[in-house]
C-alpha cells in the first residue's frame, strides 16, 4: 500500500475513533471522550488532506467516508447495541464493495 493510501486508511480509522468518542461524550458533557473526539477529528482531517495531495478528490473522500461509515456502524452494533439487521449488514457490504471498486479504478 503506497503512502497516500496508508495515510487515507489511518484517516478513516481515526474517523471511527472520533465518531465513537463523540457518542461516548454524551453530547460533549464528558471531558475525556470530548477531547478524544477533537484530537481524533483533527488528525483524521489532517491525514485526509495529506492523502489528497496525491489521490483524486472523489476517490479519497469516498474511501475516507466509507471506512468511517462501515467502522462506525459496526462499532455502534458492537459497543452501543445498534441493531444488526440483514438490511444494515447488506448496506455495509455494498459500501465495502464500493470502496474496493474505487480502489481498483
Amino acid at each position: 500500500m503506497s503512502s497516500p493510501w496508508f495515510l487515507l486508511v489511518i484517516a478513516g480509522l481515526l474517523e471511527i475513533v472520533w465518531a465513537t468518542s463523540m457518542k461516548a461524550s454524551d453530547g460533549f458533557t464528558k471531558i475525556g471522550p470530548s477531547v478524544l473526539t477533537a484530537v481524533a477529528a483533527f488528525a483524521s482531517f489532517w491525514l485526509l488532506a495529506a492523502a489528497m495531495k496525491d489521490l483524486p478528490l472523489g476517490t479519497a473522500y469516498a474511501v475516507w467516508v466509507g471506512i468511517g461509515v462501515v467502522g462506525a456502524a459496526l462499532t455502534g452494533m458492537i459497543l452501543f447495541g445498534d441493531g444488526a439487521t440483514v438490511q444494515r449488514l447488506a448496506g455495509i457490504g455494498l459500501i465495502i464493495a464500493g470502496i474496493a471498486t474505487l480502489k481498483l479504478a
